[in-house]
């Protein structure tokens, strides 16, 4: 299972793992809510990088919203080009969902 990497929905921000030595420089990660299209919010404190927020895969949840059975059908939409509806990544936690897919980060989370 390699390392997912995104920027927040609502500040742009990167949303580091806690291996990644940005995280490491300012001490700690950041706390990242995750939250589907029924007002559903997981909460992050740590997140190590795998695509886990508050204990749920962020492309289990995709499945899920999009009538999938799968991760890796979830996986596999993002990529197609076909439209779907994505889980949010937000830092306020008073944020209301919108469809509106995270922006992937190209270092992966872990360097940089």
């Amino acid at each position: 299972m390699g390392f997912f990497s995104w920027h927040t929905n609502d500040t742009n921000e990167v949303i580091w793992n806690k291996f990644a030595k940005e995280a490491n420089r300012a001490g700690e990660t950041k706390t990242v809510y995750m939250i589907d299209n029924n007002g559903n919010k997981w909460r992050e404190n740590n997140y190590e990088g795998y695509g886990v927020f508050g204990g749920l895969c962020y492309y289990d949840l995709l499945a899920k919203m999009n009538g999938l059975k799968t991760r890796s059908e979830a996986i596999d939409l993002v990529y197609s080009g076909k439209p779907f509806i994505a889980p949010q990544l937000v830092v306020d936690s008073d944020r209301q969902w919108e469809n509106v897919p995270p922006r992937e980060h190209s270092g992966q989370g872990f360097w940089g």
